[in-house]
């Protein structure tokens, strides 16, 4: 590939996670869950509308990795990576804009609609992952991933930057007040993540195949492809020990990110501030996506990883017992300078693992365990937030009790991620290490 047409390529590749990255910021882990509490749920008990936000995120994780290795064993065999995400980008960004119009108090159609959407973003992202190796030499495979969350951040950020002020002068822009503003920024995604994505789909380049229809024969063959993968990653240890331990720790990750604003509305903390520390990971997780992309290269991937996985440990320690507003901006300044990283690296890491050619059928796999991690965290939590707050109430029963009790359960409920990252660790520390995997040539 010609220079100008592979950087071309790369920019392309990279602008997908500019795109897709206003839906995680303003729609997953910032404006959804505060509306979803004070506006979709207004009214009911906090460890409730956590457990609800909690099980529809492990519902839509569910269908997502229920799907995700026969698509992407789909996508190797007709060559049609660029037409999945296609379907899938279309998917989310019609169901972002559909809460557009949702009406105050409808819980439920709330948790369905962000499902959809939530499903078109993380079924794109099996296709989105499988296009990294059409994009990047071998030996660009750290810097190139690490270039995608960071581009991820900055594009996310902004957007989120103008939402923001949206929701905090919507005198500004003609609107009435700050829920009209958060549902036209609703809309602001949907436009934002269809816009851009268009850069993906011309720029990008696919290999040519010969097209395949969608069969039922089709479908029985993709399925026996995912048990040829799983048979394959068994038998290749590395990649095995890497899947099971990458499924723990990056549960652990997406449960922060998806939970964090609804735990910080749950302790008392204000909206604004939330969003405004979500604004701070955003920014300062640009550079520091970048940064471990060099990392991983001069010091080693797999070491990296165990870094961001112990920062992890000591951020969710932290947040269990913090009283003050300063500490979650602390708390958010700590996870941006590790969230794009732990992703980048895993993905290139991965990337590494998996043998060449079958990149879409190994990617599938690789995010069905991502999808399927996202059920058990956010489940986790609001179950055990509803447990502990059950067995409290038993013993202290007098309403006196009850702010308190629904305070320490949310901060259990945080808590118990911690065991996520232990687990994770302890699995990666089995990965055997390799050259390849663990460290890129000093050329790269």
């Amino acid at each position: 590939m010609p220079t100008t047409q592979h950087h071309k390529a790369i920019w392309g590749w990279a602008l997908y996670d500019w795109a897709n990255s206003a839906f995680a910021t303003t729609i997953l882990a910032g404006f959804f869950p505060v509306f979803f509490k004070q506006f979709w749920s207004v009214g009911v008990d906090v460890n409730l509308s956590t457990a609800r936000l909690g099980y529809g995120n492990a519902i839509a994780g569910l269908l997502v990795a229920a799907c995700a290795p026969m698509l992407g064993a789909m996508a190797d065999n007709g060559g049609t990576r660029k037409r999945f995400l296609a379907i899938f980008t279309a998917l989310g960004v019609a169901a972002t804009a559909t809460l557009f119009w949702l009406p105050k108090g409808q819980w439920a159609g709330a948790i369905l609609i962000y499902s959809l959407g939530l499903i078109g973003f993380s079924g794109g992202i099996v296709f989105y992952d499988a296009l990294l190796p059409m994009v990047a030499r071998r030996e660009e495979l750290d810097r190139i991933s690490a270039l995608g969350y960071a581009t991820g951040y900055l594009g996310g950020g902004t957007l989120l930057l103008v939402n923001v002020i949206m929701t905090l002068r919507p005198h500004w822009f003609g609107l009435a007040d700050s829920a009209a503003a958060v549902q036209w920024s609703f809309l602001t995604v949907a436009i934002w993540w269809g816009g851009f994505s268009l850069a993906t789909f011309r720029w990008v380049p696919e290999p040519t195949v010969v097209p395949a229809t969608v069969s039922r024969k089709k479908m029985r063959q993709a399925w026996r492809q995912i048990f040829t993968t799983l048979r394959h990653a068994r038998n290749r240890k590395p990649v095995f020990f890497f899947l099971i331990a990458y499924w723990f720790y990056i549960d652990g990750v997406d449960t922060i990110i998806r939970m964090a604003v609804d735990y910080g509305l749950s302790l008392g903390f204000a909206a604004p501030d939330l969003i405004t520390a979500l604004l701070l990971v955003q920014f300062v997780g640009f550079p520091a996506a970048l940064l471990f992309g060099r990392m991983g290269q001069r010091w080693g991937v797999k070491r990296s990883l165990f870094l961001a996985i112990g920062i992890y440990m000591l951020i969710t320690i932290w947040g269990t017992f913090m009283h003050q507003r300063w500490e979650f901006f602390g708390i958010a300044l700590a996870v941006g300078l590790v969230q794009g990283g732990i992703q980048a690296l895993s993905r290139s890491y991965f990337a590494r693992l998996i043998p060449e050619g079958r990149s879409a059928e190994f990617f599938g796999l690789y995010n069905m365990m991502g999808k399927f991690a996202a059920i058990i965290g956010p489940a986790l939590m609001g179950t055990v937030g509803l447990a502990a707050r059950h067995i409290l109430l038993h013993h202290y029963p007098s309403p006196e009790a009850a702010p308190w009790i629904a305070d320490l359960a949310t901060r259990i409920s945080i808590a118990s991620v911690l065991l996520l990252f232990v687990i994770g660790a302890a699995l990666l520390y089995r990965v055997a290490e390799s050259p390849m995997a663990g460290r890129t040539s000093s050329s790269a």
